[in-house]
Order: C-alpha cells, then structure tokens, then sequence
C-alpha cells in the first residue's frame, strides 16, 4: 500500500455515527451527500459509521444464482435484497457489524481507486490487530481475510472522482445468513467474526472508535465527530444552492429595458417573464421574445411551472394584430408563439392560435413562425385547426417522464401527448414537429431515453433537453443538478437515435435557439426559410 500523502494531513472530515439502519434510507443519504458534493455545495468529505439492519445487497455486476436461497424465504423472514451499483458481488448486512461509507473526493485526495481500496483493507486489518487478530489481504479477492477464511468485504462505486459505499467488517454479527449466499459471489468461501477469532464479544463501541482511529490514520485525514441532523442541515442547505454554471447575469443594457417597455406598452405578455426564463435576460438585450397569447393566466396548475394560475380572460380579438405589429417593429424574422393552457375554451384557444399565425403572415411574410401548444385536451379538431395555419415548427412538449406525470403534471397525458405529435405530421409533413423535456425532476437515464424514443416514433424532429429549476417553494424539488457534460452527452444520444436538430443543456428552454434549430432542418431537406405558401 502506499503511504499516506503528507500534504493531505489537514483535510477535514465530517463523521456521522449512527445506529442501526435500513439499508436504504442509508444508500439514499449516501447518494444525497455525493450530490452536494459533486455540486461543489459540501466541502468536508463524509464517513458513515453504521449497523444496517438484516439485509442482502447485490452488486452491480452481481450473480442473481449467488443467492442460494429463494427469494420468498427472506420476505417471509422480512429481510429485503437491494441491487446497489456498487462493485463486487452479492454480500450480507446485519446488527454486530461495522460498516463505514467513506465519500470521499478521491482526486483532491490524489488517490486512485485501486490505492483508495487497498487502504480500506489496510483499516480493516489495523483494527483486526487492535483487537488480537490477524488479518491479511488475499492476493486473488478483495477485502480481508484470516486463513481461507474471510472477516471483511469491500464494495465500492464512484461517481465524478466522489466514492460511496465502503467497507463492512464481521464484529460479532451472526455469520449464519452468510450460509445462505455465496458471499461475494466466491463458493465455498467462510465468512468468520473478529469476536469468534479473538475468543471474547468485542464491543461495538470499542470497534468504532478503532474505526475512526485507524481512518484517521490511513487516509491522512482529521475527523470532525458530528451528529446526523449536522449532515441532515448541510444537506438540505445544499439542496437549495445552484451550482456555478447556473449562474446567470443580471440583464441589463438600453436594448434589454427597450424591448420590456415596448412589450408592456404594446400589452403583450411574453412566456420570458410569465414563466421565469433564465435567458430572458439576454433575449431582451438582443430584442428578440417568445410572445405568450390567451392571456396571463393558465387553467391547470402544473407543480414545475411559474405561470399564474387562475381564470383567465376571454381571448381578445385584437390580440393576432397586436403580435404582427410587434413582430415587425422588433424586426423579427423568427417568431415564437405559445399560449398558457386554456381548457376552459371550447377548441383550448386554437382559433386563436390559427388566427395569430394567419397576421403574421400577412405582415412579415418572409418570417419564420413557431408554434408551442398546450395539449387541446386531445381535441382533433383543435389541432388540425392549429396544423391548418401551417406555422414552420409546432411544439408541443412533453416535459418529463412518464413516470413522474402525476406529480409534475397531473392534468396532462402522456400517450395524449405524443398522439397530437402524431396527427400534427399526418396533417402536414411539411411541419417541423419539436418537442422537449426538463431534466432533474428524479428520472432515470433509462427513462429519458425511452421518451427519446417514443417522440421519434411520433415522427418528432427536434428536441430540447434542460434543466428543471424550482420557481418558488411552492414548487416541486429539484432532485438533481445535471451537469453541462452530462447535457452534452444526451445532445449526443438524440443526434444518434435519429433527431434532425437538438439543443441541451442547463439552460436550455423551448424557444432556445429555436431559428437555428429550424434552419439545421431545412438544411437537411435541402431547402431554405419557408416564406408564405412555400412548402417542403
């Protein structure tokens, strides 16, 4: 093993000891604490001290066959088996043994996952020897051994350099669930305790302060005994800090309060400030807007959307005028258009729409024009009313995952959704169809991929993948901050599955470089900016 880095002697480590615990309330604070530091909102590095409560966890490449049990046996007996994405095989947790969970930034420790492993066998074997054992590594398996026989395991993951998961070490736990498994997925392997090999019950107190002795110790490193509702506090905080690259400039400059005065004179709403957009800043200062039509105020009440809720006004009629002119004083050559949901409307406001499209049209005839629309509540008529005015682009957006429908948009359908995309491109292929997604919301790779998927199938040819950020208390959580690679690495995806145009990333709404995204599609049909009558 190599030795301790001396210039890591004074990094700081907060320590929590806790009791016994369900596994995964334990590996969601784990996640929790990761995230706060991958978000650069938690300094310190963290060790979770800890007994779980009866369980068998599989790793990430672990053998369901290592499981020499049915599974019905541990449900009768209450006992859970949890797929974690930590390496190593299939293992066993219990009362009487000591687990730690060191997250660690491994690259501001300057330690490589393999030295980072081998210094939690060397824990492992110090505390042995603390207590008349002597345990050994194992050159062919991981963790330590005494004789053929093995006393402790180790099981790790990494995620952005942060280490979680750990090591468990037999104190003086039951060995006889490990007869149910072939622990770590070696047959034949016994598993043994440091209270039966050293002859007397080692107690557990003794074994954690031999624990945090020995970490202290090996890793170089101060610990800073700290009670749970610490972290608890330090995790909530961190919760409600955006990272770095969310951090956007307050607007400003003569273009930015030229474009908001006009706007308000002219008594148009923008989906900019109704919806609390973190571009709006510098669209205005570029004189550019997304103009927000049926009002101010939306029939549904979606939990991640800033637009007020309430009854709306009766849609005016010189409203599509009042667009056109606006357009055409901005000098626009690429108009957004989007509505709050009106479904208090019998055709949800699509006349409107159709007539909105029709003046501008008229007034800017070489402009590009997109639509956003709310759902219709599935009406065809009101969608083929909408894909008759045959805008450029029609977006509709699907927002997240299926999953999470009901709590982010519980008036809202998902196959109804991806149905209007479908009868938009029946109407008319010559339209653009787009939609997009938040991210952050609590959805699963796997999930994201699928909706990909699915909106390809609906004949979608752009997407926009963004952040989710919470307006306002009241609104649902934020659940994760995904990072600009990570954004990057979807932009990737979609390109590859077969989207014609993509945007993602943090900042990344609807009408986000939306002209630009038009035009990679047109260039790829082999034709120019639609003016009117012109189809592709």
């Amino acid at each position: 093993m190599t030795e301790s880095n001396p210039k890591a002697r004074q990094r700081n480590c907060l320590c929590v000891s806790l009791e016994i615990s369900p596994y995964r309330d334990i590996w969601r604070l784990q996640k929790e604490v990761v995230e706060a530091k991958v978000q650069s909102h938690l300094e310190e590095d963290v060790i979770l001290l800890l007994e779980h409560e009866p369980v068998f966890t599989l790793g990430r490449r672990g053998n369901r066959d290592n499981l020499l049990i049915p599974e019905e046996f541990l449900v009768d007996k209450g006992i859970d088996l949890v797929h974690v994405e930590r390496g190593g095989d299939i293992t066993y947790h219990g009362p009487g043994q000591l687990v730690a969970y060191p997250i660690f930034d491994l690259r501001r420790a300057a330690l490589g996952v393999v030295e980072f492993v081998e210094r939690l066998e060397e824990v492992m074997i110090r505390i042995a020897a603390d207590f008349g054992v002597r345990a050994k590594r194992n050159p062919k398996n991981r963790g330590a051994w005494v004789g053929p026989k093995k006393l402790g395991s180790i099981g790790v993951a990494i995620r952005h350099g942060i280490s979680y998961h750990g090591l468990a070490l037999n104190i003086r736990n039951s060995l006889k669930p490990f007869s149910w498994i072939n622990p770590c997925g070696l047959q034949g392997t016994m598993m043994t305790s440091i209270s039966i090999e050293s002859g007397r019950m080692v107690d557990m107190k003794e074994a954690r302060a031999s624990m945090s002795r020995h970490f202290e110790e090996v890793f170089s490193i101060r610990l800073k005994h700290v009670s749970p509702s610490v972290l608890y506090r330090r995790r909530a905080a961190s919760r409600n800090r955006k990272p770095d690259w969310l951090r956007i400039r307050l607007p400003s400059g003569p273009v930015f309060g030229k474009t908001r005065a006009f706007l308000t004179e002219a008594g148009l709403y923008t989906v900019c400030d109704e919806a609390l957009c973190p571009n709006r800043g510098k669209c205005f200062s570029e004189g550019t807007a997304t103009f927000l039509i049926l009002g101010e105020r939306c029939t549904r009440n979606c939990r991640f959307c800033a637009v007020k809720n309430g009854t709306p006004v009766p849609p005016d009629p010189d409203e599509p005028a009042r667009v056109a002119k606006a357009a055409l004083t901005m000098g626009l050559e690429y108009v957004v258009i989007t509505s709050v949901t009106r479904d208090d409307l019998p055709d949800g406001g699509a006349e409107q729409f159709y007539q909105v499209v029709k003046e501008i049209r008229k007034t800017l005839p070489h402009a590009g024009i997109e639509v956003l629309v709310p759902d219709f509540q599935g009406d065809k008529e009101a969608i083929g009313k909408v894909a008759a005015a045959s805008p450029h682009v029609l977006n509709h957006n699907v927002e997240t995952v299926p999953r999470l429908y009901r709590d982010v948009r519980p008036k809202a359908d998902y196959e109804r959704s991806l149905e209007l995309l479908v009868r938009v491109k029946a109407a008319g292929k010559h339209i653009v169809t787009k939609s997009g997604l938040m991210l952050g919301l609590g959805e699963k790779d796997y999930e994201v991929e699928k909706v990909l998927q699915d909106l390809l199938e609906a004949g979608c040819d752009i997407v926009t993948l963004g952040q989710y950020l919470q307006p306002s208390p009241k609104h649902i959580r934020v659940q994760q901050y995904v990072r600009p690679e990570e954004f990057d690495g979807w932009a990737q995806k979609a390109l590859s599955m077969g989207f014609k145009a993509v945007a993602s990333g943090p900042l990344v709404r609807s009408s986000y470089k939306a002209k630009k995204l038009y035009e990679n599609v047109v260039s790829q049909r082999g034709s120019r900016l639609l003016s009117h009558g012109d189809r592709l």
